[in-house]
């Protein structure tokens, strides 16, 4: 048990304590922890000598604490559990929070590579019967063979809460036209800590050694222009303008208790794709438009899981770097208005996303929030 008050239902309980990073007005950004309804300065418990002296609090980003691998992450995650559950550290650790309503949040890691998977074979399914002619297998043949991805712009990600701007594209007239067929995308990513070496690919085992945590994303997208550009060789454009994270990384220690067995998968993957311990997770998402709760998809139910994601990424050669982010595309059949509403309407100018995450025993990712702007 805390000693620290946590309000009834928080996304932040004691076995949760997901990184973030944050300010106060005239401060430069640090990294703290959520705890309740507050944030524990990390840098602030550093410096008094709470915490082992370390240098990766005072950065403005994660990625030094998380390039230093499970190591560090296990002790700094025991530590911070005893400063909070032990009485005789509270009035030492006391100056070190501030309530999260009086900090700004800010993004949490910079990104190196975003790969924008799908992973739900229900989202695959819908979009195929949607766009492909009657009668035709609506999943690609080697869709059940390995997971499918494309490269986003990293550039794009940004917390929650920043400015969301209506895309324009061109059209088969010529003409550059804002987007008609704006919508949002509930998804989880996977954050990279440690890099791998190249060539050397990873495997399925290799997961709980590279990846730091996850993070609750919505990946815009506008269909309008990714049916352009599909004509050709693939969406670009259509969902590269804006990517929305969660404020605070969930760290994987926090998420032991949700792991369950994803479903069951045929044909039998490629060896390197395997999976030798649960890796599915039962995390139940949140879908709202201009406060109303549109769906609630279930994680647990994505056909491919995070470590396959990981070896997937690497089996070619190429190397992982601290800051990559693997989207796992829409969750479950309903994350997207495009299945939620059979093709239309969209989001409209002015329109409110709030999106949600939360596995069965209280671990929540916080929110993400964006408002359609105008197109400029």
């Amino acid at each position: 048990m805390a000693w620290v008050p946590i309000p009834e239902g928080s996304d932040f309980p004691i076995h949760n304590l997901p990184y973030g990073v944050f300010s106060r007005e005239g401060e430069l950004p640090r990294v703290g922890v959520a705890i309740g309804d507050q944030v524990l300065d990390l840098h602030q418990l550093t410096a008094t000598g709470v915490m082992p002296e370390a240098y990766w609090f005072a950065a403005g980003k994660l990625n030094t604490f998380m390039g230093a691998g499970p190591r560090a992450w296990f002790h700094v995650r025991e530590r911070l559990t005893e400063l909070l559950t032990d009485v005789s550290y509270m009035d030492r650790v006391l100056p070190c929070l501030l309530p999260q309503s009086k900090v700004r949040m800010h993004l949490p890691f910079n990104v190196a590579d975003l790969v924008l998977f799908q992973t739900s074979i229900e989202n695959a399914t819908n979009l195929g019967r949607m766009f492909h002619p009657p009668g035709r297998d609506p999943l690609p043949p080697t869709w059940r063979m390995m997971p499918v991805g494309q490269y986003g712009r990293a550039s794009a990600v940004a917390v929650s809460g920043s400015r969301v701007v209506r895309p324009s594209g061109q059209r088969r007239d010529g003409f550059l036209k804002p987007a008609e067929r704006l919508d949002l995308s509930a998804e989880l990513g996977y954050v990279v800590g440690v890099p791998s070496a190249p060539p050397y690919p990873l495997g399925t085992k290799d997961f709980p050694h590279h990846v730091f945590g996850m993070v609750l994303m919505n990946v815009w997208r506008a269909y309008d222009l990714i049916s352009m550009e599909s004509r050709a060789l693939g969406p670009f454009l259509g969902q590269s303008f804006a990517v929305s994270v969660s404020p605070w990384v969930v760290p994987l220690a926090a998420l032991n208790a949700a792991r369950v067995e994803q479903p069951e998968t045929g044909p039998e993957p490629a060896e390197y794709l395997r999976a030798y311990e649960p890796a599915g997770l039962r995390i139940t998402l949140g879908v709202n438009v201009n406060d109303q709760l549109l769906s609630e998809p279930d994680y647990a139910r994505q056909y491919w899981t995070g470590p396959q994601l990981l070896a997937h990424s690497t089996i070619a050669g190429a190397p992982l770097r601290t800051g990559d982010l693997l989207a796992s595309g829409p969750v479950g059949g309903n994350g997207t208005l495009l299945e939620l509403t059979g093709n239309g309407p969209f989001l409209a100018d002015g329109d409110s996303v709030l999106l949600t995450a939360r596995t069965f025993d209280g671990v929540g990712f916080g929110e993400v929030r964006g408002t359609v702007s105008p197109a400029v």
